[in-house]
């Protein structure tokens, strides 16, 4: 049987660096793997060429890829906050947050899923967020972060129907973590919601990715393993 590799991306942030050591611990997988700006070699979301090296790198190692953990993704970038209002919608921002958050992810799926074998279960699974929820959009506010994260969803949803066209136990979901204490997350907390440290939120997202079936491919779960509306 050969080697199982776990690739995970972002692995230095609040939430990656938690999955990777959630990841050695359950001790499922060979080798694990991270891949973020300051790994060898690097990757770039915004960087296709690096996604795309990565992949090679992937390629050259011993064993299969079966699982990828994608825990990119930022909500404030460049300084800005989220908006309010239409008002305060700006089109660089818009366009920074498509890229980081819906087009990176998407060049994931488009170098990474090819290194999937071709039997056998294998996952995808990226950080979505319930805001990007169509249907659970009550409070409006927060355009480019909502838009972007509703576009990884269809994208997620796209790409898992032709992975299983190639491999039918192929998984490919996209993941609500809750919110999470980092440095990222501490201007945007409300008082009486739930606050998970990293290691808490990454066990538990890895048990609903070890839970997945087939049959939930190309759909969206929070934390606790809970579907969420588009």
């Amino acid at each position: 049987m050969s080697p199982k590799i776990a690739v995970i991306v972002g692995p230095t942030g609040g939430i990656g660096s938690a999955v990777v050591e959630a990841v050695k611990a359950s001790g499922s997988y060979d080798e694990v793997v991270g891949l973020g700006r300051q790994s060898n070699p690097p990757l770039d979301l915004v960087d296709e060429m690096t996604i795309k090296a990565s992949a090679d790198h992937l390629k050259s190692l011993e064993g299969e890829v079966r699982l990828v953990f994608d825990a990119s993704g930022a909500l404030a970038l460049d300084g800005s906050r989220p908006e309010k209002s239409l008002r305060e919608i700006d089109p660089a921002h818009l366009a920074r947050s498509y890229a980081v958050n819906t087009i990176g992810p998407a060049l994931l799926m488009k170098h990474f899923l090819p290194l999937f074998p071709r039997e056998g279960r294998c996952v995808f699974a990226t950080l979505s967020a319930r805001v990007g929820s169509i249907g659970d959009n009550r409070l409006g506010g927060w355009y480019a972060y909502r838009a972007a994260k509703a576009g990884l969803n269809q994208i997620v949803r796209t790409a898992a129907i032709e992975l299983s066209r190639r491999n039918p136990e192929a998984i490919a979901v996209a993941l609500h973590p809750g919110t999470v204490r980092t440095s990222l997350t501490e201007k945007f907390t409300k008082t009486g919601l739930e606050v998970q440290e990293p290691g808490v939120a990454a066990r538990r997202l890895l048990q609903v990715v070890e839970g997945l079936s087939s049959a939930e491919t190309g759909c969206f779960f929070d934390h606790l393993g809970k579907p969420i509306a588009w």
